[in-house]
């Protein structure tokens, strides 16, 4: 169980027992001693010596420290989150709630000393928090935290490094910076249709001692959101330290169907970490965000050598022979999962059996509209992607069978795959559920050309073969090409089938340059994603859900940095146009309703290949200022997010350049524009 880490005033507030209390002051991170230097002393004559590392260090070609031995795989029970369940004051109609966060000591494997972690409750994760559709909830997030930050920040310069534990001296350096940051939160409902003014804007942040005060009127259908932290520049921090929970919604409908639930309902939040060693290469349990620093001089995103579910390191559960539902998140910085059922010998089960044992039934933001079967390659969640499974385990009686991570994008699986082992029981169970041929009676499919009168906008993510770290453009289009200088900075063509030259011209790239998406309250936009290679971005839209409508293959060779005759860079723009390749029509519960979407070939692709994903769906529910960004979270805290507001129709209409169109009439509202 986890340890809180309270100052004893608060201990006896806490909902357990009561533990010894720890140093809570501040530490400052300091390189580490050698070995010969980190004898214990009560008073040492002088401060243990600091390596010296060279500002341009060679790179070596191996690591220099030893491997720390594996863990062993399935050790640990899984651990499964309490589950709140406010209800509604009888005079008011709305139900109150307050979460508290804490630093509490979490054993993420028995092999593995307690790692120092922050916590919604003094839980990893965070507690599962269930509420009716129509139930305003309002939330007080209280900041109880305290004491040093509960990890390090290490950037190698050896790929082989980032799936290891520790710290490597010949290539590895300590970012300095982390150990002043402060405990500084902010809570976003991920999946949330609700005000601007509730919805965790990245710079709205409290300190300890202060509350976020949230209101989430739930009035949307049954759907498996989550919560996490969203501080502006440190969310793939805040988020590694223990900051998420899941959240659901129930509806009519869903209640409908009498699926599994109680104990046959489990939340799984899937993650990867990585931690510290000391200088025998034994782990310390010192969470480490480790990353490589490419040959660009670029960090990349973080990934971990242990795959973790609820808090553990490669559990297991135990299960009756019966039907089960799992709500599925992935909260990883940046690691996509692609599970696939194998046996204990690591070899795939057989597909028969996979198809009649397990069946997707939701997505992001709801119920599909009948059962689909898991993909054939795996079922494939990146950062911020959820999915609603149901399993048969009387198909498996007396196996035991886990999840093994298969995903082909880099960097590939963690160095031990296996992710999440099921342990089935033999004896038959009694279980009257069936699985219902059809989910969701409410689901429209939406698509271009019968949806309601619309909006576009044109979002284009660059190479980071091109502009280093992968940015994030707004784009308007250009009624006259000729109007600008080709290639030139920020100039985009496309071209499209059937259409003719498509001209898109950058408008904004930073977090902080002009707002110009302004989106009408209760309006149809439809966004169009254009990836021009590189990584797999998951692309998430605050307050609304939406239907993927479209997803062409490209090639994006044509995208270039744009260099001067002396060798100065002077942008980076299309010297060719981006061209179309190919139709990839949507299949199976990529049809579903959705708040996260890839944006990539999620398979190896040819260098220079590119894919436009285009999303439908209604901004409603909310108005204010709101953000979109990758849902890499070291991509979302260095460049690729982006503000927008949504107002109401007729305040738009007081201001000229706001008040926009539909599809086919005239200029969009933000630059927006209207080809499709």
């Amino acid at each position: 169980m986890p340890e809180l880490i309270e100052p004893p005033a608060e201990a006896a507030t806490a909902t357990g027992p009561a533990s010894p209390a720890m140093p809570t002051e501040p530490v400052t991170l300091t390189e580490p001693a050698s070995p010969a230097a980190t004898t214990t002393t009560a008073a040492p004559a002088e401060a243990p010596p600091i390596r010296q590392i060279p500002q341009t260090p060679p790179v070596p070609q191996a690591p220099a420290t030893p491997a720390p031995p594996p863990l062993t795989p399935f050790l640990d029970p899984l651990r499964i989150p309490s589950v709140l369940r406010p209800e509604p004051d009888p005079e008011t109609g709305r139900a109150e709630l307050t979460v508290r966060t804490r630093p509490v000591r979490v054993p993420l494997h028995s092999q593995l000393p307690p790692s120092l972690m922050w916590a919604y409750e003094g839980e990893v994760p965070g507690p599962t928090i269930e509420v009716r559709r129509g139930t305003r909830l309002r939330v007080s997030w209280a900041n109880g935290l305290s004491g040093p930050y509960p990890l390090i920040k290490v950037e190698t310069r050896v790929p082989a490094n980032i799936m290891r534990p520790g710290f490597d001296p010949a290539a590895d350096d300590y970012d300095r910076k982390v150990a002043a940051l402060p405990p500084w939160s902010v809570v976003h409902l991920h999946g949330a249709r609700t005000g601007g003014g509730n919805d965790g804007w990245t710079d709205n942040a409290v300190p300890p001692g202060e509350t976020q005060l949230s209101e989430y009127l739930n009035d949307q259908a049954a759907c498996t959101l989550w919560y996490h932290d969203h501080a502006m520049n440190i969310t793939a921090l805040n988020v590694m330290t223990g900051l998420a929970g899941m959240y659901w919604i129930r509806d009519d409908e869903e209640a409908a169907l009498g699926l599994p639930d109680g104990v046959h309902e489990i939340p799984l939040v899937l993650c990867d970490r990585n931690v510290d060693t000391d200088w025998d290469g034994r782990p310390t349990g010192l969470l480490m965000h480790k990353v490589l620093r490419d040959d660009q001089d670029v960090p990349r995103p973080f990934f971990g050598p242990y795959n973790v579910v609820n808090g553990v390191v490669q559990p297991h559960l135990e299960v009756a022979a019966r039907w089960y539902r799992f709500r599925m998140v992935n909260g990883s910085n940046a690691r996509f999962f692609t599970l696939r059922l194998c046996h204990e010998d690591g070899t795939p089960v057989d597909r028969e059996l996979v198809d009649r044992a397990f069946h997707q039934i939701g997505t992001d933001s709801g119920l599909l509209p009948a059962p689909e079967p898991l993909p054939e390659r795996g079922l494939t969640l990146a950062p911020g992607e959820r999915a609603d499974v149901l399993a048969d385990f009387s198909v498996l009686r007396g196996l035991r069978v886990h999840w093994a991570d298969a995903a082909t994008n880099p960097p590939g699986p963690a160095p031990s795959p296996e992710v999440l082992q099921f342990r089935v029981a033999d004896e038959a169970a009694h279980d009257p559920f069936t699985l219902p041929a059809r989910l969701s009676p409410s689901y429209v499919r939406l698509s271009h050309a019968t949806a309601p009168d619309h909006e576009h906008r044109w979002i284009v993510l660059t190479p980071p073969a091109a502009t280093g770290m992968p940015m994030m453009w707004e784009m308007e289009t250009v009624e006259d090409a000729s109007a600008v200088e080709i290639p030139s900075d920020g100039i985009v063509q496309v071209r499209m089938p059937g259409r003719p030259l498509l001209t898109l011209r950058r408008v904004a790239e930073t977090f902080n340059d002009t707002t110009t998406i302004m989106a009408r309250e209760g309006g149809w936009e439809q966004w169009n994603v254009l990836n021009l290679g590189g990584p797999v971005h998951p692309f998430h839209i605050h307050l609304i859900r939406f239907q993927e409508t479209r997803r062409q293959n490209y090639d994006a060779r044509g995208f270039q940095r744009l260099v001067n005759g002396d060798g100065t860079v002077r942008g980076y723009g299309t010297v060719t146009p981006v061209t179309f390749t190919g139709d990839l029509p949507a299949t199976g519960a990529d049809r579903g309703w959705k708040d996260t979407v890839r944006v990539g070939d999620t398979a190896p692709a040819p260098a220079g290949s590119g894919q436009l994903v285009s999303v439908l769906g209604q901004f409603d529910g909310g108005s204010g200022r709101y953000m979109y960004h990758c849902h890499i979270l070291e991509h979302e805290d260095e460049a690729m997010m982006r503000p927008f507001t949504v107002m109401p129709g007729p305040v738009m209409d007081m201001h000229p350049g706001m008040s926009g169109g539909g599809h086919g009439h005239g200029s969009g509202s933000g630059h927006g524009g209207h080809a499709s």
